[in-house]
């Protein structure tokens, strides 16, 4: 990306040359200690991890690092019995930037480094944030959550055997599961993070690491948060945390996502700058003018009933390949999937409108009527998604949309004068949850 800050490198105490980038330029300093293989070449190819910069960057200095041996940083993987070496090369990379105090962001497995660091180096830490970690992830009868010990034997080969396809979102960050260009994308990050042969027994010993013993040592203000539904490392090892450390806030969030930068991003931020600055500002995203579509398939449910789970499954995915092809020829942004529909944008109403009325035409032709709707405003961008009232009128106005039907609002009209496309007066229509009454055309192409 064009914004993207510099790599740099911090030399530790053994030569080792550590890959690094610095952020934002804030009073604060916030160091993530690294926990998923996300290279930091490539961490702002996703737009969740560059909200999640932006968010930051509005009140701190944020130093983003890689462990030794991956990515871009030299040496070969520390596992993470190797805890003093570990803690050695986050002082190099502090002392190169100029860093003094900070507060310790560790994630997943990075949450057990940070763990470690703040007890071993108190007189560096100012406050500790845990997301979505642990520390020891073996059942047994005081710690109820986590991997079985003989299920401890199967991690390293199916770690192992996967790694660098992509798999596991599903776990990891369900949210993104059925969006391929984010797979590919963490893919790539697993395949120039750390070598297959490597990972799997890193996440076994990480599992294996016990450092329940330590928690009674953190006398930094900490905070615990947590995803209720986290697929892969259950909440009740937050909750084990947040109670084993003095003075610890817990605070469960919404969601089921593993990986901290999908899912609700602001909710997460905004706990993190409370709890380091004691305020929060209201997330505001980058603001601009699209035209936004919002197809659904109507009596989806009755299909689905109809044809049994293994046909319905193979005519969505029809569906989903032909409005991603018909996105790609008018230039769309997909946005997301609804299960049975899409939201996209883009930046002409004409191309929008065409898109739309090719997407129902060749739904028709597979045995799907779809509905569309249509309308043009300010939207606000947050990471991957889009906010604001014009979505909402967008939503509003496909659903008043019939079978076959392209709709669009009164705004579209106006944008479409001279396009050759034509519309036919579909009367004034109240929006649920937007003011005044609309007027609505049906469009075709």
């Amino acid at each position: 990306m064009s914004d993207a800050p510099l790599t740099q490198y911090a030399r530790s105490a053994d030569g080792t040359n550590l890959a690094y980038q610095v952020t934002g330029d804030g009073p604060l300093d916030v160091v993530f200690v690294p926990g998923l293989v996300i290279p930091v070449d490539l961490m702002w190819d996703d737009p969740g991890l560059t909200r999640i910069r932006k968010r930051l960057s509005a009140f701190s200095r944020t130093i983003w690092f890689e462990n030794r041996g991956w990515g871009s940083s030299e040496g070969n993987p520390v596992e993470p019995a190797g805890a003093e070496l570990s803690s050695a090369d986050l002082l190099a990379v502090l002392d190169t930037v100029g860093a003094e105090r900070i507060a310790l962001v560790g994630s997943s497995t990075g949450g057990q480094n940070a763990i470690d660091f703040s007890v071993s180096h108190p007189e560096r830490v100012s406050a500790l944030v845990l997301l979505n970690t642990y520390v020891h992830y073996v059942r047994d009868n005081e710690y109820p959550w986590g991997v079985p010990a003989p299920a401890l034997d199967r991690v390293p080969a199916n770690v192992k055997s996967t790694w660098g396809t992509g798999a596991n979102l599903e776990v990891l960050a369900p949210s993104r599961f059925a969006d391929e260009r984010f797979r590919q994308w963490w893919a790539r990050c697993q395949r120039l993070g750390v070598g297959s042969d490597q990972i799997g027994e890193m996440v076994r010993a990480s599992f294996e690491r016990d450092l329940r013993s330590l928690l009674p040592s953190i006398h930094v203000p900490t905070l615990v948060l947590h995803r209720q539904r986290d697929h892969y490392i259950n909440v009740g090892a937050g909750r084990y945390l947040a109670e084993h450390i003095e003075g610890a806030k817990f605070v469960v969030l919404p969601g089921d996502d593993h990986v901290f930068f999908v899912g609700d991003i602001d909710a997460l931020v905004d706990e993190i700058e409370e709890f380091l600055t004691g305020r929060h500002q209201a997330p505001e995203g980058d603001v601009t003018l699209a035209t936004i579509l919002f197809t659904d398939i109507v009596d989806s449910t009755l299909h689905a009933t109809r044809l049994g789970p293994r046909a319905w499954s193979k005519l969505t995915d029809d569906h989903d390949a032909l409005v991603r092809a018909a996105l790609q020829r008018h230039v769309g942004r997909e946005v997301k999937t609804m299960g049975d529909g899409f939201l996209a944008t883009f930046n002409g109403g004409a191309h929008a409108v065409r898109c739309a009325a090719e997407i129902v035409v060749a739904a028709k032709a597979i045995g799907l009527d779809l509905r569309a709707g249509l309308h043009a405003g300010e939207i606000e961008l947050r990471g991957d998604d889009i906010a604001g009232l014009a979505v909402t009128i967008a939503k509003r106005v496909c659903d008043l949309a019939g079978p076959t039907q392209v709709l669009v609002s009164y705004t579209m009209k106006e944008l479409l004068v001279g396009s050759g496309i034509p519309l036919t007066d579909h009367g004034s229509h109240t929006l649920k949850g937007v003011p005044d009454q609309w007027h609505l055309f049906a469009a075709k192409a």
